[in-house]
């Protein structure tokens, strides 16, 4: 019924950038928040970024100053710009988004399938 597809990983040298696209699709009414969460090997999922439908901005603090989280509304996508990558922002990054199915008013989160980005150093 819904589905998040991402797409823009891959493999990068470190200093170097990716953009990563989220784009929400199937019977939706609206979407609140959206978001990137990524996992690395051996380690718990940890939020990226997050962009509410209005409001502010959060970002992970190891990731501030390099990574813009975006969002174009009319396309139900959203964007994380990711610059100056080290090594250690290898991970499975996943969207996520709070989004209101059909006529509403329930509101359900979902993922996407998840998309590898490596930063060689």
């Amino acid at each position: 019924q819904v589905q998040l597809v991402e797409s823009g990983g891959g493999l990068v040298q470190a200093g170097g950038s990716l953009r990563l696209s989220c784009a929400a699709s199937g019977s939706i009414f609206s979407i609140n928040a959206m978001g990137w969460y990524r996992q690395a090997p051996g380690k718990q999922r940890e939020l990226v970024a997050v962009i509410p439908e209005g409001g502010m901005i959060n970002y992970a603090d190891s990731v501030k100053g390099r990574f813009t989280i975006s969002r174009d509304n009319a396309k139900n996508t959203v964007y994380l710009q990711m610059n100056s990558l080290k090594p250690e922002d290898t991970a499975v990054y996943y969207c996520n988004a709070d989004i209101v199915r059909g006529f509403g008013p329930y509101v359900y989160n979902y993922w996407g399938q998840g998309t590898q980005v490596t930063v060689s150093s």
